[in-house]
């Protein structure tokens, strides 16, 4: 889908506000909220708006830990083992890479122990390989909204 001017500074409102109205989109575009209903609903339908979430305080809701981990999978399974990551709780983001290891994976913890349950979980799987966990001891960003 091709995005013109009018469609990413909608995008940029909404990054902004994703609550933000119809009509108070329309208003700051200096457009009818019809046309910026239309323009959503169409970025919507094409998946560049995926859905509309909250951002909120991890530590806020006592995920006091973050973790980077590096996997390395034997061959031939990889995609098989990301979505079995990917369903774990906690996990955030579960990434292919390149490099020596095959894959990261990012998630919260509320504590050491869920933390090492986790760990400890993803050494027992099938086809995992090694698996190598780097605590974060200071979050300077954790931003992953995009300038539109």
């Amino acid at each position: 889908m091709q995005l013109d001017e009018v469609d990413r500074r909608i995008l940029r409102l909404l990054i902004k506000e994703g609550r933000t109205s119809m009509r108070a989109l329309a208003a700051a575009l200096e457009l009818s909220p019809t046309t910026v209903a239309s323009r959503v609903a169409r970025v919507e339908r094409h998946r560049v708006i995926r859905g509309y979430a909250a951002l909120v305080d991890a530590l806020a809701l006592g995920y006091e830990l973050t973790a980077v981990t590096e996997v390395l999978v034997s061959k031939g399974k990889l995609i098989e083992m990301e979505g079995e990551i990917a369903r774990l709780p906690g996990v955030c983001a579960v990434y292919d890479v390149t490099g020596e290891i095959d894959g990261i994976v990012v998630a919260k913890f509320r504590d050491r122990e869920e933390l090492s349950h986790f760990t400890k979980g993803l050494l027992t799987m099938p086809f995992v390989e090694r698996a190598i966990t780097h605590v974060v001891l200071t979050t300077v960003k954790e931003d992953f909204r995009l300038p539109a």
